[in-house]
């Protein structure tokens, strides 16, 4: 008997999951039947240029944007004029604002472009560069020669501190000159006093520090400021030659160590501390124009102002391209501030409005230049590829980790890997380009 009133109540209850499962759906079809489109009349142009795009066709040709009429009699081409899209149909030729066919061009394009602002569609195509060996054996095969005299004349440019009182001081050139050659040697400190020593019998410097006193002056926080300023010198021997740059960041591993309490685990978690180097250096020679050192979580950029700053005081800048982690519309007004054209892609939910007094009209030129010219845009964009390069440069000769223990001494050993970088591009371009390995401080006349 309890097994038929069982089985009753397992049948009552599916035909009331079937019963509520058909009302669900009755009342979904019913909705849909019921829904009304928007009259055509009442439809704004962004409306109408969605519309468009779902029944006209769209085709790119050398003349702009090709897009059908919605009467299927004729077609509108929609260009770009160096600021903003114009249309050739009555509706924006008498209104002078976007028509349907222009919303429909942007609504296209967007649909292929990715978060990272990058045609979907489009191939990408591996450019190679030739290489001049005889030039790169010359600076290989004698590049420990070449880079110690060079150095020899860089250090000169560090000003002697003022002597006040107590045992006479190493002269600061003698430590900064120890203490790359110790970077460029990739030894530790003792191994590479060795070095030093024949640095000595060369009449390179004028006393040999010990060991211990190239580790302590990198822990001195005056240096860093030294360091930069000598980075920037070492750039000078490319300064007509360069004109174009990059930007970009990378890390550089610590032997700090951090630790947070974790509660899902309930207990301490280590992790290990970075550091980041953001660079602006050239696209031709890969030589670094300034360095800024922060920590690694700090945001990529509120570092450009600074980096374009220091760089225009030696170079002239015509185009900077970064990443899209540099675009903002201040980035793009500091940039055309020193003359030159930022070339920045856009996301893919940018859009041309801006609020920001005076960055407006840039913001727009370059976000419809980027929309209908993006092909144009690709030709400058493909040199950022280069900073990429630069980093692999420093990490693969001079190591991507820092021995240092302290936080202003791995600051230092970072900005020390850069300079030895600067030295060697320089001796690279004296045997390939042909220029003098001279060092300027005067900057560059506005």
């Amino acid at each position: 008997m309890s097994y038929k009133i069982e089985a009753k109540v397992v049948y009552i209850s599916f035909y009331i999951e079937t019963f509520i499962y058909l009302i669900v759906i009755y009342i979904t079809i019913l909705l849909n039947t019921m829904e009304q489109e928007k009259p055509y009349k009442l439809m704004s142009r962004e409306e109408r240029g969605k519309l468009l795009l779902k029944r006209v066709k769209i085709e790119k040709t050398s003349e702009g944007w090709k897009v059908q009429s919605s009467s299927g009699n004729g077609f509108y081409f929609v260009k770009f004029n160096g600021h903003e899209p114009k249309c050739d149909c009555p509706d924006c030729r008498m209104r002078h604002q976007k028509c349907k066919h222009i919303y429909a061009v942007e609504l296209y394009i967007k649909q292929e472009i990715d978060n990272k602002g990058k045609i979907s569609q489009t191939k990408g195509i591996k450019v190679r560069y030739s290489q001049d060996w005889k030039a790169y054996d010359k600076s290989q095969t004698n590049e420990k020669f070449y880079f110690l005299k060079l150095l020899r004349e860089l250090c000169d440019f560090a000003e002697q501190p003022e002597y006040k009182f107590g045992r006479p001081p190493i002269p600061i050139s003698d430590l900064i000159f120890g203490s790359v050659l110790k970077v460029y040697s990739t030894f530790s400190l003792r191994r590479f006093i060795s070095d030093l020593e024949i640095a000595k019998q060369m009449n390179l410097i004028d006393s040999k520090p010990c060991y211990a006193s190239i580790g302590h002056f990198l822990q001195r926080e005056e240096i860093t400021d030294i360091l930069k300023s000598l980075i920037q010198i070492s750039s000078t021997p490319l300064r007509e030659v360069e004109s174009s740059f990059a930007i970009d960041s990378s890390g550089f591993s610590t032997s700090r160590f951090a630790r947070y309490y974790s509660y899902k685990h309930q207990k301490d978690i280590k992790y290990k501390i970075w550091i980041k180097a953001h660079l602006m250096s050239g696209v031709k020679t890969n030589i670094i124009t300034s360095v800024e050192v922060t920590e690694g979580v700090a945001n990529d950029s509120p570092q450009l102002p600074r980096l374009v700053q220091e760089s225009s005081k030696h170079f002239a800048l015509s185009e900077v391209i970064c990443d899209r982690a540099y675009l903002s519309k201040d980035n793009f007004k500091v940039i055309a501030e020193h003359g030159a054209t930022a070339f920045i892609p856009f996301k893919s939910n940018s859009n041309p409005r801006s609020h920001s007094k005076g960055t407006s009209s840039l913001w727009k030129k370059m976000y419809y230049y980027f929309m209908y010219k993006h092909d144009e845009f690709k030709q400058h964009y493909h040199k950022r590829s280069n900073a990429e390069t630069v980093f692999h440069m420093i990490k693969t000769k001079f190591k991507d980790n820092l021995r240092s223990k302290s936080k202003t001494a791995q600051i230092n050993e970072l900005l020390l890997k850069i300079l030895c970088h600067n030295i060697c591009v320089v001796i690279q371009e004296m045997n390939e380009l042909g220029i003098r390995g001279e060092f300027l401080i005067e900057e560059k006349q506005q």
